[in-house]
């Protein structure tokens, strides 16, 4: 062995490794690789502008009622799908997009709960070193120069407790200039039992399980969370289908109307052929045709917008919102006079809304995260013991052998603590739990009587929606003699086109107001389910969460699978 080639190869290592810390002005400053992609400066500070000069269409078309009567529907020509209410349910439990984000939630809980239960998993250990020593001595007695080489295998078992628990072997090999050594080289082979316990902090089941209890009332959370969305995006479903089933109904309404006001100005021009009146009567009957192709064109858009908001809910493949499919409500309205008792819904409400029960469930949470502080404000005081069984001999074999003759024992009983000095963290921590605690109580009270206003404002608001379904009924009727009477009147000359049109507007009004009353009708009782925290009806729904075997959601009606 070279004496001299160490210490210059030690000191020449560490001149270049000064070298290098003085010429650069930070080794550990991240490099462009270590930043990711970044976006342009373009695409995040560029404000870009749309020119519609490009869109300019060839023909122009010009204000005339006659040029839009000629022009075709929107709907002309397109293929049409009658769809059920029960059809758009179940398209939007297996489709919609919101829900599909929603079902992931308690996958991704339950990883974070397996995440918890791992600490809790035995660890296969291993170490080993090789060191070479060579040490001035003013003794013969003592090693001058050693070579060792260390392996030690073993396992760490995590406690319920908080300890741990370890077993090792270590094995080891000493070889060694000493001339008094009766062993050269000499083989070490231990057996090691080893135990370190928390007394204090970190100690007992409640302390070291708060982890894995808080992951699973986080997956409980999700699971209510994911049930207020499936329960939301069927209602959105519903709301959207009698939206469309209204906007339809009032298309229709307004085209039967363009028709009277059609008849009207024929029979206008007869009366004026015939000398009977004047020409400002056909003149106001061609007003009176204008303004009902207005409310057509404006009732066709309606029809668009709710027909796109229905195919975005239900998401079904090939019936995008670009789709020019027509939906056509087939399922229409059986309004039945409910007498409900709001006080007795209200207490269902309490019982059965997911927010509350989340709320409920972040209690327990707090709960437990306030134990945990209150433990990490103490003191931290250990308990540490080992059990050794030693071997030695002239080759591993030897050494394991008297090892397992458990002649040689070592036993070993301590203790190690830390007090902190004010513990101002800790103590801080364990007040913000209290204080987030105490907040989230006067949070569910407040939510609860929230919850049991939802209930009473929707039990009024279905009171109110079959009164106003009556009151529309009843002037359905009256205006529709009224019309009646008013032709009657025109064609004596007693009246005129625009006493007629007058009378057909309040009738066609009547009736938009009477199928808005029943659609408004069948959405309070869909708010007052879903205020209740059900869906509305007798179906059963039943919905899975994610996973990577069958991604889907499954709906049960009258035990049937969707």
């Amino acid at each position: 062995m070279n004496r001299h080639a160490l210490p210059l190869a030690t000191l020449s290592l560490s001149c270049t490794c000064l070298c290098l810390v003085g010429c650069s002005a930070n080794l550990f400053a991240p490099v462009e690789s270590d930043l990711g992609e970044r976006l342009s400066v373009e695409r995040t500070r560029d404000v870009g502008s749309l020119d519609l000069a490009g869109f300019v269409a060839e023909s122009q078309l010009t204000p005339d009622a006659q040029n839009l009567e000629a022009r075709p529907s929107p709907f002309e020509g397109l293929t049409e799908l009658g769809l059920t209410i029960e059809e758009a349910r179940a398209a939007t439990l297996a489709n919609n997009l919101d829900l599909k984000v929603a079902l992931v939630d308690p996958s991704i809980e339950a990883q974070s709960v397996s995440e918890a239960e791992a600490a809790f998993n035995s660890a296969f250990t291993l170490s080993g070193f090789w060191a070479q020593t060579d040490t001035p001595t003013s003794s013969t007695l003592n090693d001058a120069q050693a070579e060792q080489q260390s392996l030690t295998p073993g396992v760490r078992i995590p406690l319920m407790t908080g300890g741990t628990a370890s077993i090792t072997l270590p094995m080891r090999r000493t070889e060694t200039n000493n001339a008094f050594s009766t062993l050269n080289p000499a083989y070490t082979s231990d057996l090691q039992f080893s135990l370190s316990q928390p007394l204090l902090r970190g100690a007992g089941r409640r302390s070291t399980t708060h982890a894995l209890r808080v992951a699973g009332i986080n997956q409980d959370i999700a699971e209510t969370r994911t049930k207020a969305t499936v329960i939301a995006q069927l209602a959105n479903a519903e709301r959207a289908y009698w939206q469309l089933y209204a906007a339809r109904q009032e298309l229709q309404l307004r085209q039967e109307e363009f028709e009277v006001a059609r008849e009207v100005l024929n029979q206008a021009q007869r009366l004026l052929d015939a000398g009977s009146v004047a020409e400002i009567e056909v003149i106001r009957a061609e007003s009176g045709v204008a303004d009902r192709l207005d409310a057509i064109l404006r009732a066709e858009q309606a029809v668009l917008l709710q027909q796109r908001t229905l195919k975005r809910v239900m998401n079904i493949e090939g019936l995008g919102v670009g789709s020019e499919t027509v939906i056509l409500p087939v399922s229409p309205p059986d309004p039945v006079m409910y007498e409900v008792d709001a006080a007795q819904l209200a207490d269902l409400a309490v019982a059965s809304r997911m927010d509350l029960l989340a709320l409920e469930l972040q209690l327990l949470a707090d709960a437990s995260q306030i134990d945990f502080n209150r433990n990490q404000t103490l003191p931290a005081l250990n308990l540490d013991a080992s059990y050794t069984i030693n071997g030695l001999g002239g080759n591993l074999r030897d050494s394991a052998s008297i090892a397992v003759q458990n002649e040689f024992e070592d036993w070993s009983v301590g203790f190690s603590g830390e007090i902190p000095i004010g513990n101002q963290a800790a103590e801080s921590r364990l007040r913000r739990s209290v204080l987030t605690r105490i907040q989230r109580i006067s949070d569910k009270a407040s939510r609860e009587q929230t919850i049991r206003q939802d209930v009473f404002d929707a039990t009024d608001n279905l009171r109110a929606g079959w009164q106003r379904i009556m009151a529309s009924q009843q002037a359905v009727i009256l205006n529709t003699r009224t019309l009646e009477a008013e032709r009657r009147q025109f064609e004596l000359g007693s009246s005129t086109s625009t006493d007629v049109l007058d009378a057909a507007s309040r009738l066609v009004s009547a009736r938009s107001d009477e199928i808005r009353a029943v659609v408004d009708y069948q959405i309070a009782q869909l708010n007052l389910a879903q205020s209740t925290g059900m869906v509305l009806g007798a179906a059963k729904v039943r919905w899975e969460p994610y996973d990577d075997e069958n991604p889907e959601v499954r709906a049960l009606e009258d035990g049937r699978l969707w």
